[in-house]
């Protein structure tokens, strides 16, 4: 049988030619074959003869009127569930070959009896109207930093009518992450749309008290974050993701082409977060580099930036506890024990906190996530522990005083080996030292410690990382002086005379 096409050049040649054989040859079929079609005048659709017999029988003649049954009653039901549903049973008649012929079958019932498809409209947008910003995890992209897996987000901000996009990693659905997203992509742009596209995230909204089924209202800080950047904010449908379908669809393609980029790289694995950030941002410069044309048309209507930034943190003011504890938003961190009673400035910035004490920056501490919780580090704890060792059988935070699970068998290891309290003592003095020098390099002779029979304590551990140099006292060399001995006789006999 020739195609469409096939028949529309042998005709539109025949009518030139005249010739059967010349217009055979140019529509690359057979002068029979020509011959038949030129004769009857019909093309190849209307000459074929519809088939209402069957060739050989129909495996699925014995379960079809039940599939119908139970797709018209679960429309939602997969194809390949129902087959193995029915592949199952054994007087079904199916086997494994009929699964293609069952998939037709399942998708020509749906598309003539089945309930009717969501259909999505294609919308008009206008230049510099919308930015829509949105959270996608990127966990299947497997990166790791120095051979640790990294768990990650990118908070992705989009342009619907140019596709320009920029993303920025984070940890978290957060407003800090939220802020931090928008203030990296509105300094890329130099310039801010009219409205910002958000969904429903706690981010940005929350729910209304008594007022169920209706919209959610917008979070105090988000809306001082629109105020200041002159935008007017807008959401979705509560489950109606399809709304937000531009800055989806960018979150797939985003993801698609990192993976893309990391195969071309040859490794997942990054030397530094500052190395994999710069690495997504050249893959996001050489994407909106083919956007440019667009981009230019919404720049032209932008607005222009205001002149500083919004702080990209949380700031709280703890004061340090008698235990050497601070709480912030609900979670419990240790400092040092020299800041107990003073008030602390504390930035939280979405993955760290940063603490101050007045204006002078102290150090770091990596932000806890989830509702509550304590960081407590043994390094802040283990010289008023040395002075009362007795407080640590019932401490509240115990369990933070283990680094590894070879600290734990240590510690498991003295207590049987000496008694409860001595014990303990000997495994304060292990995280003593573990504290001057590093877990890592203690937890490795440790691991050599609990392989050995017989007792032993910290003291052994802490010379086989640094061993006690005697100091052996060099005594100078004497030699007389003659000279001088002369002199002192001369006053002697001097002093005689």
């Amino acid at each position: 049988m020739i195609t469409q096409q096939q028949y529309k050049r042998l005709m539109s040649e025949y009518d030139k030619t005249g010739k059967i054989i010349i217009s055979a040859m140019k529509a690359d079929m057979d002068r029979h074959t020509a011959r038949k079609y030129i004769e009857a005048g019909q093309c190849p659709a209307q000459l074929q003869a519809k088939h209402t017999w069957r060739t050989r029988p129909d495996p699925l003649e014995k379960v079809w009127p039940e599939v119908t049954r139970m797709l018209a009653d679960a429309p939602e039901l997969e194809a390949k569930t129902v087959f193995e549903h029915f592949l199952a049973r054994p007087d079904s008649g199916l086997e494994e070959s009929h699964l293609r012929t069952f998939f037709r079958r399942v998708r020509h019932w749906r598309a003539t009896q089945g309930p009717e498809r969501e259909v999505f409209f294609a919308q008009e947008r206008k230049p510099g109207q919308l930015m829509q910003l949105d959270w996608t995890y990127a966990r299947e992209l497997q990166v790791t930093i120095q051979d640790q897996a990294l768990d990650h987000l990118f908070c992705q901000c989009v342009l619907p009518y140019s596709d320009w996009q920029w993303a920025t990693r984070c940890i978290s659905e957060s407003f800090l992450s939220l802020v931090g997203g928008l203030q990296a992509a509105l300094a890329q742009l130099g310039k801010s749309p009219e409205h910002l596209g958000t969904d429903n995230s706690s981010a940005a909204t929350h729910e209304l008290e008594q007022m169920a089924g209706r919209p959610r209202g917008y979070n105090a800080d988000y809306l001082e974050l629109c105020t200041h950047y002159d935008l007017t904010p807008v959401t979705i449908n509560v489950n109606c993701p399809h709304e937000h379908g531009d800055v989806e669809s960018l979150n797939r393609h985003l993801k698609r082409r990192l993976e893309q980029h990391l195969i071309l790289r040859g490794s997942r694995d990054f030397a530094s977060l500052e190395e994999y950030d710069r690495f997504v941002q050249g893959v996001l410069k050489a994407a909106n580099a083919k956007r440019q044309k667009r981009l230019a048309e919404e720049l032209a209507v932008m607005r222009r930036l205001p002149a500083g930034r919004l702080a990209e943190y949380r700031e709280y003011e703890p004061v340090v506890s008698s235990q050497s504890l601070m709480r912030v938003n609900k979670h419990t961190y240790s400092v040092p024990s020299r800041l107990i009673g003073h008030t602390l400035r504390v930035e939280q910035h979405e993955a760290e906190l940063k603490v101050y004490l007045g204006r002078e920056f102290l150090f770091c501490l990596p932000r806890l996530r989830g509702d509550r919780g304590a960081l407590v580090d043994f390094r802040h704890v283990i010289t008023p522990l040395l002075r009362k060792p007795g407080a640590f059988i019932h401490y509240r935070h115990r369990e933070a005083l283990y680094p590894s699970t070879v600290y734990r068998g240590a510690h498991d290891r003295l207590v049987s080996d000496h008694g409860e309290r001595p014990g303990v003592i000997e495994y304060l003095h292990l995280l003593k030292l573990a504290a001057e020098e590093s877990v890592e390099r203690v937890e490795a002779v440790l691991r050599e410690q609990l392989a050995l029979p017989g007792k032993w304590r910290a003291v052994q551990v802490r010379e086989q990382l640094a061993p006690v140099a005697r100091r052996v006292i060099e005594l100078a060399g004497l030699t007389p002086s003659l000279k001088a001995y002369d002199t002192l006789l001369e006053g002697e006999v001097a002093h005689v005379g």
